[in-house]
């Protein structure tokens, strides 16, 4: 479907803010106790002469050499925008387009009387179930983590080597039933990995994501591992799928890697075509963030959405979720 007619959006408003994190969040590279949010706001004045806004959220991430204040300069720097595809020529993918992306599709949205889903030609979103996410911590406490979260799905932030294999026991003895994934955020060697792998099997770990620095794909040519192996810190946009190819068997789809949502819904399905499975996953945020990124959903193989169940609070009305199960975004929200 093509987008409304909108001739000009201009930005109304960049801010940031800070949402604190219920107990911290902790991964291979450190910790953190708030998410850190960057939030745009356009406004297009259409035909009829109504006034109507988009919002995008974003997660500027250090480890891609983004900051706050540098995402808001990149966003404030931009004048008036035509439409999403003049947006995608004139910023690289990051946490800054992805902000601006999302608010043009909510924009749309509004402008066309339809939800973003329709103006993508995607199925009508229903409810998914996200995985929730354990920090990394000892054995044990990480395994009372998992006991008190009761979700049927898990993803366990490991990264620091053998006693990875001690986590995974604990949890798994905690929680029998549920399946998991872990995610190492680069924090392993190749020689780690091949040793770790196969003890992970054994707990039934369906998926190891991202365990090798990215740069050092090419260790996975030749290696077969027992468990599927997912990329992030090494997977962004669609051209980054060929180089991936024979050493990764998912990758996982962020919208503040991939520049927005309409490079995502190029990935996922560039992706798919050439036989990765997905996940659809995120950074640690509100339910805006959350919001477009549902509409990947179809068809993943996983989802890790669980973004604002980290948080002491979400933004008002956020996704409602409902032990695992996550609602489509209200048009309150979101689209």
């Amino acid at each position: 479907m093509n987008s409304p007619v909108i001739s000009t959006a201009k930005l109304v408003s960049a801010t940031r803010a800070a949402y604190p994190i219920r107990g911290g969040f902790t991964i291979s590279r450190g910790s953190k106790r708030f998410a850190e949010v960057v939030e745009a706001v356009l406004e297009a004045t259409l035909p009829d002469g109504r006034n109507v806004r988009g919002w995008g959220e974003c997660v500027p991430y250090a480890r891609y050499g983004e900051s706050p204040d540098q995402v808001l300069a990149q966003i404030q720097a931009l004048g008036p925008l035509r439409n999403r595809q003049e947006l995608q020529s004139l910023m690289p993918a990051g946490a800054a387009r992805n902000a601006l992306d999302c608010a043009f599709w909510d924009l749309e949205s509004k402008a066309a009387g339809l939800p973003a889903w329709r103006l993508a030609n995607l199925p009508k979103p229903t409810p998914v179930a996200t995985a929730f996410t354990i920090s990394l911590a000892a054995p044990e406490t990480m395994a009372e983590a998992a006991k008190v979260a009761d979700k049927p799905l898990l993803k366990l932030k490991l990264g620091a080597g053998l006693e990875d294999v001690e986590r995974v026991a604990a949890v798994r003895q905690a929680a029998p039933d549920a399946t998991l994934v872990v995610d190492a955020n680069e924090g392993w060697t190749m020689a780690q990995l091949t040793e770790i792998a196969p003890k992970l099997a054994e707990f039934h770990v369906e998926l190891i994501e991202q365990p090798l620095p990215a740069g050092q794909d090419d260790a996975l040519s030749n290696y077969r591992s027992p468990i599927p192996i997912g990329a992030d810190e090494s997977c962004h946009g669609p051209e980054s799928l060929t180089a991936l190819a024979g050493k990764y068997q998912c990758v996982n789809i962020k919208l503040d890697k991939t520049g927005g949502l309409t490079a995502a819904l190029a990935m996922k399905s560039a992706a798919q075509e050439a036989g990765f499975r997905v996940m659809v996953g995120c950074m640690v945020a509100t339910s805006l963030s959350m919001a477009p990124a549902f509409l990947l959903t179809p068809g993943a193989d996983f989802v890790d959405l669980d973004g604002p169940l980290l948080l002491e609070y979400d933004r008002p009305d956020g996704i409602a979720y409902d032990g695992a199960w996550m609602s489509p975004p209200t048009a309150a929200l979101w689209g």
